[in-house]
């Protein structure tokens, strides 16, 4: 890039400084994240148990040991990645864009830029998903347990994750570069993300330096890089997961568990009813605010369908057996939470588009310098942030499921010829070899997996709740302090 071109780069706004921690933060989020993912691969395994044994008697651990419990490849780290395994994946993303192309959707415009003008989008997203599920339907119907696409996923797994992190640094790497062809006066409605332009290479590369990046390919038009991630390959390759995992727990026990299937059919609501409210992401932070980076890149296509189908995945080779009442105590968080998460989010979507429909036209406001009106009644008004309490609620039924987890994984012989069943097994070398699932020590170690998403969201909650606050305060100035005393809690009544 020349000098004059360097000069003509639109600055947005002026920065409003580091968050994650800058970019020592930034930095160590983009090495330690992805080594969560794979941590939780090879640590909490088929092979050995979860967690490994080794794991818990550190002090007769080795790294040979360690290798052989979690089944780390044979050619070393050269193992973690497949050519083959990475061009299905990129035709699963290539399926994504041709139904996005070819499916009708709901078309509008974007929220105001700061430099004019809006963006247009196109929302097909829950039609995509439907189209994709029913394929997937159509091969279970017809090979059950053995369709190819969930014995690829669980075989291949690790390789999976592998070439969605490689895509993730590509987007990211390829909107940071092209993000400095930002030019004053463009006619593309290009502009920098407000905080994404520090200067600080691996800080802007992290949190996205241009806001909206798109890219036109041929026969497929301009394609928001960002929109699409949001809700496409990752929100929906997770429930490809857990119907992946579902499928080898029919495999390897012959029958599928309620607790599988409690957590599959409240993620898949969860996912399919972002989906449907697609439009909704046009107010949140992710689109109106944060540029996109690896943050978004990584978070999007790696972090939420691989960490966030973690207990799906344990339980694929462990099943736990609620009945009818821990059904009961599980369905119970999760009906609270949705009603507190739907009902929040409508409320506001039905007051931003129409404040007189008669269903929020008796909720209370204040209006803004901007013009805009902030709620002070109904759920707005109870707490600033109340739909992340509905989420965090939600979260509890993702993980009781899983019960206090961790088991090891025996193996036995000789066997019976009952035992020869693809249930109890089968032959590994030629020697009949049974394979038993106890707890063991390691019972409730296994919680370090399968109760994480808890503490997680919690904390991601509470750090965009933080992060919500300070791009209100600048946004509303005196305004929002007012509002601040009429609504005084955050997110929890009471508490926070």
């Amino acid at each position: 890039m020349s000098k004059s071109e360097r000069k003509s780069v639109l600055p947005a706004e002026p920065s409003h400084g580091y968050e994650f921690g800058g970019p020592i933060g930034a930095f160590a989020a983009s090495l330690g994240l992805p080594l969560v993912c794979y941590l939780a691969a090879f640590l909490c395994n088929e092979i050995s148990g979860c967690p490994v044994p080794s794991a818990l008697h550190p002090r007769s651990l080795t790294l040979s040991k360690l290798k052989e419990e979690a089944g780390w490849p044979t050619d070393g780290v050269l193992g973690l990645a497949s050519l083959t395994v990475t061009g299905w994946v990129l035709a699963y993303y290539l399926l994504s864009l041709v139904l996005y192309i070819a499916l009708p959707g709901q078309e509008m415009e974007g929220p105001e830029l700061r430099t004019g003008g809006k963006l247009k989008y196109k929302f097909n997203a829950f039609q995509s998903a439907v189209f994709t599920l029913g394929l997937a339907a159509v091969g279970t119907a017809m090979q059950s347990s053995d369709f190819v696409l969930w014995t690829f996923i669980w075989d291949n797994y690790v390789q999976i994750i592998t070439a969605n992190l490689g895509i993730a640094l590509f987007l990211a790497w390829f909107s940071y570069y092209r993000s400095f062809t930002v030019n004053a006066g463009n006619t593309q409605k290009r502009e920098l993300a407000e905080g994404g332009h520090s200067g600080n290479l691996v800080y802007d590369w992290f949190i996205g330096r241009e806001l909206n990046p798109r890219v036109e390919l041929p026969v497929f038009g301009v394609i928001d890089i960002k929109a699409f991630c949001e809700l496409r390959p990752g929100m929906l390759g997770w429930i490809l997961l857990d119907l992946a995992f579902i499928a080898h727990q029919h495999k390897v026990h012959g029958y599928v568990s309620d607790s599988i299937l409690l957590i599959t059919g409240f993620q898949s609501l969860y996912v399919l009813d972002a989906m449907y409210m697609e439009p909704a992401i046009m107010t949140t932070i992710d689109i109106t605010t944060d540029g996109f980076g690896f943050m978004l890149a990584f978070g999007d296509l790696v972090w939420l369908p691989f960490t966030y189908s973690l207990q799906a995945r344990y339980l694929a080779v462990y099943p736990v057996n609620l009945g009818i009442l821990g059904i009961i105590g599980v369905l119970a968080p999760q009906a609270l939470g949705y009603y507190i998460f739907r009902s929040a989010n409508n409320e506001k979507n039905r007051f931003r588009t129409d404040p007189n429909d008669p269903k929020v036209a008796h909720l209370q406001s204040i209006k803004t310098a901007k013009g805009t009106r902030l709620l002070t009644s109904g759920w707005w008004g109870t707490a600033r942030h109340i739909n992340y309490l509905g989420d965090w609620i939600m979260a509890w039924s993702y993980c009781l499921p899983t019960g206090i987890a961790g088991y090891r994984v025996l193996h036995s012989s000789p066997i019976t010829n009952d035992d020869l069943s693809p249930a109890n097994g089968g032959l590994t070398g030629g020697i009949p070899i049974k394979t038993e699932f106890v707890q063991g020590e390691a019972k409730g170690w296994g919680m370090i997996f399968t109760y994480f998403y808890i503490l997680y969201f919690a904390i991601l909650l509470v750090h965009r709740e933080m992060r919500d606050e300070a791009k209100c305060s600048r946004k509303y100035g005196s305004d929002w302090e007012k509002y601040k005393k009429k609504v005084r809690w955050r997110i929890l009544p009471g508490v926070y």
